[in-house]
């Protein structure tokens, strides 16, 4: 592996860019972030030294964030197939997938985007959790969630 210095506000990945890497922080600091819709910036991590930022969709999957220099940085790129290190490191990479969906989501997202990000991310939960725990862990009230709900209904109507 080599090490690359790059100028403060360099982008080292956009939003769609295809088989993204993993960026090792040895010096200087990166900011990893998305742009939702109405053109607002949602930060979704820093990476100051000792910390690794990489987008955490599969290689043939375009990028969810952009990652930039927010400082003269030093780092150490990688691909992020891990899959030949470890046979289970393949449900951690899911697992980090979808954790990063979703604060994504929390950042930026509507009650209704949320609700279908979740049927789409666990089809088989609806029945076996309790609307209460779905609202929580859509960060919106019950009363959010029978909303959009019924929003969902009336769309595909």
């Amino acid at each position: 592996m080599k090490e690359y210095s790059i100028k403060k506000g360099q982008l080292l990945q956009q939003k769609g860019d295809l088989n993204s890497k993993a960026y090792q922080v040895i010096s200087g600091l990166l900011r990893g972030y998305t742009i939702d819709e109405k053109g607002k910036e949602n930060i979704f991590m820093f990476a100051p030294e000792g910390w690794f930022i990489g987008d955490s969709v599969p290689a043939n999957i375009p990028a969810d964030l952009y990652i930039e220099t927010l400082e003269n940085s030093v780092v150490i790129s990688s691909t992020k197939d891990l899959s030949k290190h470890s046979p289970n490191v393949n449900a951690l990479v899911r697992r980090l997938e979808v954790l990063q969906k979703r604060v994504i989501m929390l950042m930026s997202a509507t009650a209704l985007e949320r609700y279908d990000h979740f049927v789409e991310t666990y089809p088989n939960l609806m029945q076996r959790v309790s609307q209460r725990h779905i609202a929580s862990y859509l960060g919106i009230t019950p009363e959010a969630l029978s909303k959009a709900k019924g929003d969902r209904l009336r769309s595909n109507s």
